[in-house]
């Protein structure tokens, strides 16, 4: 087990989930499980990857607060994690909504972990905002990865 912390923080954030069965019910928030489904990267590169195999949970709090965790392949196809909080901030005339999430991503080692910003101890803080839009709990996303690349992602809301 190579970064044992990675499922500390996992389990940290997914740990809500043992108190919901306990709390009385009434508007608690929601989950978000996603997937990506379209990559494009500004400036192709024949080692970039465009098809990231993202999963991703994410728990959102009636105010709009949210925080979550994914899994994908990153552009150099290694496997990656992005731990994180966030707020969305939904449209009051129109289905869209805007969602902006910081955190701690995991996965650019090697010969690419230069390839992000402050990527120190194999570690990297981001800030990753993006644009959905939602038909009653569909979703789809457009996140923008950087000045490098841009994700659609698709998911459901329960």
């Amino acid at each position: 087990m190579k970064k044992p912390w990675i499922y500390g923080l996992l389990a940290m954030l997914l740990a809500p989930l043992s108190l919901a069965a306990e709390t009385p019910a009434k508007d608690t928030g929601s989950w978000y499980l996603q997937t990506s489904v379209y990559t494009k990267h500004y400036s192709p590169d024949p080692e970039h990857n465009n098809h990231q195999d993202l999963i991703g949970l994410e728990r959102e709090a009636p105010s709009g607060w949210l925080f979550g965790g994914a899994t994908f392949r990153n552009s150099f196809s290694q496997r990656s994690y992005y731990a994180y909080g966030g707020k969305r901030y939904e449209s009051a005339n129109y289905p869209v909504y805007i969602k902006l999430t910081g955190g701690l991503l995991e996965g650019y080692s090697g010969k690419y972990q230069d390839k992000i910003p402050l990527n120190h101890f194999g570690v990297a803080p981001v800030i990753i905002p993006s644009l959905g839009a939602h038909y009653g709990p569909l979703a789809a996303e457009l996140v923008l990865l950087g000045f490098n690349a841009a994700m659609v992602t698709t998911g459901v809301r329960f």
